[in-house]
């Protein structure tokens, strides 16, 4: 059976923790000298949040490797 992949994509925007995956708010990685200052305000990281489970199902079988 072939290894498989890890979604490239996915890797950068969830992260494992004990329970669950967290995610980050988007438009937070680079060019953030133009953006606005209540964008970047909105989208720190203590607007991180684990993933409901509704949807864990398809973060999983996006990040094989990260059982």
């Amino acid at each position: 059976m072939p290894k498989l992949k890890t979604n490239s994509g996915a890797s950068k925007r969830f992260r494992k923790t004990a329970k669950s995956f967290k995610h980050y708010k988007s438009k937070r990685r680079h060019n953030l000298g133009h953006k606005d200052r209540k964008v970047k305000r909105h989208a720190r990281s203590g607007g991180s949040s684990l993933v409901h489970e509704s949807d864990l199902g398809r973060v999983i079988a996006l990040l094989p490797n990260h059982k």
